[in-house]
């Protein structure tokens, strides 16, 4: 992948705006925990869950072997809600791509390495997708389980 350009903010409240941006803890991240937790199931929070690859779950079962990201929809260009940057679009659609491909690339490294992924939207039902969730920790740890014997 080419360098990242570094940018400019096109004003002080942009530049506050993106200062703001959170990197794990925000209110869609809080919702789906609390929702998971909710459920009973218990996970690690922002891992790495293969240390050889650069890249941190917002969720991890360990056991299971499952990571979970909740990507925004401006972030990784959600084709229901992302809006199109007005200012510095170039830059900003570049941005989105490379965060996608960056994404499938992750998906691809976890898998190699015997995990699953699940992507969430920002813009989902946390109770349902905690369900998803909940349905897959289980599929995993009843196939760990099998392997063992």
């Amino acid at each position: 992948m080419g360098a990242v350009r570094p940018t400019v903010a096109s004003s002080e409240g942009v530049r506050r705006s993106m200062q703001a941006n959170k990197g794990r803890d925000t209110k869609p991240e809080l919702a789906l925990r609390r929702a998971v937790h909710a459920l009973g199931l218990r996970y690690r929070v922002s891992v790495r869950p293969v240390p050889a690859v650069r890249r941190t779950a917002d969720l991890a079962f360990t056991r299971a072997k499952l990571a979970v990201f909740l990507d925004g929809c401006f972030w990784h260009g959600c084709p229901e809600h992302h809006t199109k940057a007005v200012t510095n679009a170039d830059y900003w659609a570049e941005k989105v791509r490379r965060n996608r491909e960056r994404d499938r690339e992750t998906d691809r490294l976890l898998g190699e390495a015997g995990w699953s992924v699940i992507r969430i939207w920002e813009h989902e039902d946390p109770l349902k997708a905690a369900g998803q969730i909940a349905d897959e920790v289980h599929l995993r740890r009843v196939k760990v389980q099998e392997s063992k014997y």
